[in-house]
């Protein structure tokens, strides 16, 4: 079943249908002012952090669905009925009631058509600014005159810590005062006490946000949430909109809201034009300067057409067109713009992610580097130096860096080396490279930057400190220790305890150090990497290797998990997929681990992590088998290893399988299967139910998921070929051998590069011949020197 289309000439996501299976949601804003929104106008605003910015009251996992939110009430007065210029909260029957939402690059436009009005309903945040537009244009569509009135509703939060606000009423129903003068409504958090903005952190400040309505005469205002909505009611029926008139109410502790009213006379055929200005700051000063210029229509529109100029020119780095629609439109508009959400809240902002986490993971957001580097390369640096500040001395990370309170130098990790992530700082492998090669900045490698709690050294020394961590954290066969956890939180090997999958990634890792000392000239380092490389592709080969496929894990009591012999959990992806990718896999290993792979975890939606699911096996091991057989970690298609089974098969040169992988996980390929599916089917998602499960084929927590970047990737790097490195651009792709030819145009160092690929002799993977504005170039790689501004590249496979 189909809910929506995309429209890709407007980057856009089109809900044709409102009763989406859950709610469909989008961004709005940046990290300093940041917004959820939903199809139906639900969702919350914050400031610079959802668990201790959050201004705005959402109630996730409720009934119904995705309430409250951003709604414009339309009352007509002639006869009392009421609805919502989105399908909710009012929920006007849908033979009755049309809707379309469309979700674009940090803007949602909601419009509906019922008893003769139209409305659409506008929503963003303008660049650089922390409020938010609501614009509303109304049209009489009846023949006939028509009196109405409008009502804006928000509610809002009494303190700005979600936990407070939620659950220590016995403080925050006595904090909130609110204020209307001059037509601007304030809202204001522990008025007694001063602000302090230089200390974000601190909950006991003074704190306000504002809220005013433009484009018509203000009839009323309401402010306190018992007061309109009445007792006993809901955000469906609310008694000053039955009513038709506001009473003027000001919050005095208990509940906060926002309504604004304002009355419409509209002659057959005319549109009218409201517009909400909603943010951050004092009625009195922030609100008053922001209304004196931002409120006019002009102005809003113009700023509209700034928020889609900005988002679309970061989404110009590619261009691609190929056989495949579906990756076209993940591919140009919804998988770089999903990188760049993850890139701004990591895991901290969405219906899922409500609160409970703040601030930046560290492996998260490292790995969300790989999906950022080409979109946003400068801004990328910035945030791959502030997550390399979390990296302890000892090279063991933070759990998480705190973007808004972060001080190098004076952290403090745990004491207790278990409780620390094992592979946390060896995803900088990945993610420093990515920058560099993107950039060809080399020069960023010897860049001096702090730890987080003593000391500073140069990035690659920052990297070498990485490899020893793991080195110095060893069990029984000298592989590295799982510690609190090795990428899988549900497996807990601790400090004896050994991990495969950590091993393969520093394996990558000293590869990859080694490469760097070579380019830098660091011989001895070069030499010293090759010697672990050696001595840990030794112990691979003994202890990991199990005849059809690699082991998992050895747990602290020497028992091995993901082997053959295993009655649960006898074979992981994971293991498979980075033998491939880190080279640690000899050529014959290689196709039978991933033949093993395709055999024993392969479903019509993706690849299991593990099988058989975990029933009887102690939680304390393996806390995998706390969740239902068949999903997240316990045998469930977890999303974000999908990509690497892409990667390793186009590195094998296995086009056909490679994209097989690709369209089971790829949200544009199940559009008509929304109804099993469930979610977003313009986002990826952490998560979805495999065969063990009741549930095949649901999916669960689209958005903040590290499957972004690394689906940006696979599809990019491996499928599509596009391969840059630190002195040009490799192009070798891995496609399907009914792909006979396709196109696209790369953002590359300030130049434009245009690429036509010819497979006419349906192959999967090879480049025959490369040229390069007529000039035939060898091996598949352009050198950065030889660029121009613009440049027309053939490339023909064979």
């Amino acid at each position: 079943m189909r809910f929506g289309h995309f429209d890709d000439a407007a980057k856009e996501y089109v809900v044709d249908r409102p009763d989406t299976p859950k709610s469909w949601t989008n961004y709005l804003g940046t990290t300093e002012y940041g917004s959820v929104i939903t199809n139906n106008a639900g969702g919350y605003s914050f400031y610079k952090s959802a668990s201790q910015g959050r201004f705005m009251r959402f109630r996730t996992n409720t009934i119904p669905m995705d309430q409250p939110g951003r709604y414009f009430y339309i009352r007509d007065n002639a006869d009392g009925d009421y609805w919502s210029s989105s399908w909710q909260p009012v929920g006007k029957p849908l033979e009755r009631y049309r809707s379309e939402c469309r979700h674009g690059t940090a803007y949602t436009i909601i419009t509906s058509q019922y008893a003769g009005i139209r409305s659409e309903s506008t929503y963003f945040v303008p660049l650089q600014q922390t409020f938010e537009y609501w614009r509303l244009r109304v049209t009489n569509e009846s023949g006939r005159p028509r009196d109405l009135s409008v009502f804006t509703f928000a509610e809002f939060a009494c303190n700005w810590r979600l936990t407070q606000d939620l659950i220590n009423q016995q403080y925050t129903a006595y904090i909130v005062r609110a204020e209307w003068k001059d037509g601007i409504l304030g809202i204001i958090t522990n008025p007694n006490v001063p602000p302090d903005p230089e200390h974000f952190e601190n909950g006991d400040q003074g704190r306000s946000i504002w809220m005013t309505l433009t484009g018509a005469d203000i009839a009323g205002y309401e402010s306190d949430r018992e007061r309109f909505l009445g007792s006993y009611r809901t955000y469906a029926n609310p008694i000053v909109v039955e009513r038709g008139q506001c009473g003027g109410s000001l919050a005095y502790g208990d509940n906060p809201c926002g309504c604004v009213q304002a009355n419409l006379m509209l002659a057959p055929g005319e549109t009218r034009e409201l517009v909400v200005l909603l943010g951050v700051g004092w009625a009195a000063e922030e609100g008053r300067r922001a209304v004196a210029k931002f409120a006019s229509p002009t102005r809003v529109e113009k700023e509209l057409q700034a928020v889609k100029k900005e988002w679309h020119s970061k989404l110009e780095s590619l261009k691609v067109e190929t056989p495949d629609k579906d990756l076209d439109h993940m591919v140009n508009v919804w998988n770089p713009y999903a990188c760049l959400i993850n890139f701004a809240w990591s895991r901290a902002a969405s219906l899922v992610y409500s609160g409970e986490r703040d601030g930046l993971g560290y492996r998260d957001t490292v790995q969300d580097f790989v999906g950022s580097a080409a979109l946003i390369p400068e801004e990328t640096r910035q945030r791959l130096e502030l997550m390399i500040t979390g990296q302890l001395s000892h090279g063991g990370a933070m759990e998480v860096v705190k973007q808004f309170s972060h001080h190098p130098g004076h952290e403090k990790g745990p004491d207790d080396h278990s409780r620390l992530r094992a592979d946390d700082c060896l995803w900088l492998f990945n993610a420093v490279p990515a920058y560099v090669n993107e950039t060809g900045d080399s020069g960023f490698y010897r860049k001096v930057l702090p730890y987080a709690d003593k000391g500073e050294d140069t990035v690659f020394k920052h990297l070498r400190r990485a490899l020893e961590f793991n080195l110095n954290h060893t069990g029984a066969h000298g592989l590295p220790s799982g510690l609190h956890a090795d990428w899988n939180d549900c497996i807990r090997l601790g400090e004896k305890g050994e991990s495969l999958f950590v091993t393969l990634q520093a394996r990558l890792g000293f590869k990859v150090y080694g490469e760097i000392a070579e380019m830098l000239g660091e011989k001895a380092e070069a030499a010293w990497a090759r010697t672990q490389l050696a001595a840990m592709d030794e112990k691979i080969q003994k202890y990991g290797w199990d005849g059809e496929w690699f082991v998992r894990a050895y747990k602290d009591d020497g028992e091995v998990m993901g082997s053959k012999t295993c009655k649960e959990g006898r074979i992981f992806l994971n293991p498979q997929t980075w033998a491939v990718l880190s080279g640690a896999a000899t050529p014959e290993q290689a196709v039978k681990a991933m033949d093993s792979a395709y055999l024993q975890l392969f479903t019509d939606y993706g690849l299991m992590l593990c099988r058989p699911a975990f029933k009887d096996t102690p939680y304390h091991v393996v806390r995998a088998v706390l969740f239902n057989e068949g999903t997240k970690e316990n045998g469930g298609i977890f999303s974000q290893i999908q990509p690497w089974a892409v990667m390793a098969e186009c590195v094998l040169g296995r086009g056909e399988r490679a994209m097989e992988y690709y369209r089971a996980f790829l949200p544009a390929a199940q559009n008509d299967k929304a109804e099993i599916r469930q979610i977003e089917p313009y986002v990826f998602c952490q998560s979805t139910h495999s065969r063990a499960s009741r549930q095949y084929g649901v999916s669960r927590l689209p958005w903040l998921t590290g499957t972004t970047a690394w689906a940006y990737y696979a599809a990019t790097h491996h499928i599509l070929g596009l391969q840059p490195e630190a002195d040009g651009m490799r192009i070798d792709p891995c496609i399907p051998s009914a792909w006979k030819s396709f196109s696209m145009e790369r953002r590359f160092r300030g130049k434009t590069l245009s690429i036509r690929v010819e497979n006419p002799n349906g192959v999967q993977k090879g480049v025959r011949r490369l040229t390069l504005n007529g000039k035939e170039m060898k091996g598949g790689f352009i050198p950065a020197k030889e660029l121009k501004a613009k440049n027309d590249i053939t490339v023909v496979m064979g």
